[in-house]
């Protein structure tokens, strides 16, 4: 059984449209990350306060070192996604830095994972609009389609005149979220780009 058959459940896995290392096993490891990186910084001792790093940590029977939660579990994790997915360095500093700066205690960490879940939601529907015929290119085509993608999130951080006043409104939301969040152009790049990578890779849903 695979790690993230373990992680998410054999029985998930196996459901229609499921994709073992799809998009929901990468988002995972993400929150894991992000679970990982506040309980070491902030000395979080209850592990039930953190869901998916509980479950993680207990799958992969990882021990707790220097009796501090989420030291240990970070760099596993970290090192999942560097080497499953090529992620780069400078994508967990920024984290470790984002969450250091809005997190001060534990009751911040509500308020935190509630702004990046909107900022991620706005992100993605705005970039599934605009790149919509694009995930349609063969996955040979990599290199063309990191970028699109990064043309697409400059222009999202820098476009005005955009036809769609929708679009133009969650542009506005989006460059809020990250100037809140102190995420950089080139960590949206590589959060975004992972992702249309593992969409495009995920199966139609079969009809009834």
């Amino acid at each position: 059984m695979s790690i993230f058959s373990k992680l998410l459940g054999k029985k998930q896995v196996e459901e229609e449209g499921a994709r073992v290392g799809g998009v929901e096993d990468f988002m995972t490891l993400i929150r894991v990350y992000y679970q990982a990186v506040m309980a070491a910084q902030l000395g979080i001792s209850n592990i039930n306060f953190l869901p998916d790093m509980a479950v993680f940590k207990r799958t992969l029977k990882i021990p707790t070192q220097n009796n501090k939660l989420g030291v240990a579990e970070r760099t596993r994790c970290k090192k999942m996604l560097m080497d499953i997915y090529g992620i780069n360095e400078f994508f967990f500093k920024e984290i470790d830095t984002s969450v250091k700066k809005h997190c001060k205690s534990v009751n911040d960490i509500k308020n935190y994972l509630f702004m990046f879940q909107g900022f991620s939601q706005d992100l993605m529907m705005v970039v599934g609009n605009l790149m919509q015929w694009k995930f349609r290119m063969p996955g040979m085509f990599k290199k063309l389609l990191r970028s699109m993608t990064e043309k697409t999130i400059h222009d999202i951080l820098t476009k005005t005149n955009w036809k769609d006043d929708s679009v133009r409104k969650t542009c506005v939301n989006i460059r809020q979220y990250q100037h809140a969040l102190g995420y950089s152009e080139s960590w949206m790049n590589e959060y975004v780009y992972n992702i249309v990578v593992l969409a495009k890779k995920e199966p139609k849903p079969k009809e009834n």
